[in-house]
């Protein structure tokens, strides 16, 4: 585990019964083009191509299934989007790798496209969340989202939403 739940609660703005991240497993900037490590100033374009591994578990008393469906729980689709969308902006955590900080973000997610839900998400089921980043315009960003369950496809997106790094130190 690359970071755990503590450092996620740090970072999003969500919080129960609205997260839906457990841990970040792993952040890959290995398929970033002008990514230079060394430089003080990292450009987010720089990041395109960096993919992020989430992983969130499915309990029993989740509190969005009690109401969906009683007795046959399944969580909804737009959860499985919203947890997308969670795990995507981790993508640039390693900008804040050198430093003595962790940011938090001021993130919305803007847009929706190429949703599919291809199998339903029940209770006990242990989730895998992988965003690829495609795309940066300013504080813009594009990316391809997928979840899985083992190596079964749940579903994916490509989502567009805008993200701005919030010192704590300015708060």
């Amino acid at each position: 585990m690359l970071y755990d739940n503590n450092i996620v609660r740090e970072i999003l703005p969500h919080r129960t019964p609205f997260l839906f991240i457990d841990s970040i497993e792993e952040v890959d900037t290995s398929g970033c083009s002008s990514l230079d490590p060394d430089s003080e100033v990292l450009d987010t374009k720089n990041f395109v191509g960096a993919t992020v591994t989430a992983k969130f578990s499915v309990k029993n008393n989740l509190e969005i299934l009690q109401g969906h469906f009683p007795g046959n729980p399944i969580l909804p689709g737009v959860i499985q989007v919203e947890m997308m969308a969670q795990a995507a902006p981790f993508v640039f955590l390693s900008i804040y790798t050198k430093k003595d900080f962790w940011p938090q973000l001021d993130v919305a997610l803007l847009g929706v496209d190429k949703s599919r839900f291809r199998k339903p998400v029940v209770p006990d089921m242990d989730l895998t969340i992988h965003s690829k980043l495609t795309k940066v315009r300013g504080d813009f960003q594009n990316y391809t989202s997928k979840i899985l369950h083992g190596d079964d496809l749940i579903s994916s997106a490509e989502l567009f939403a805008s993200l701005r790094f919030i010192d704590p130190k300015e708060l």
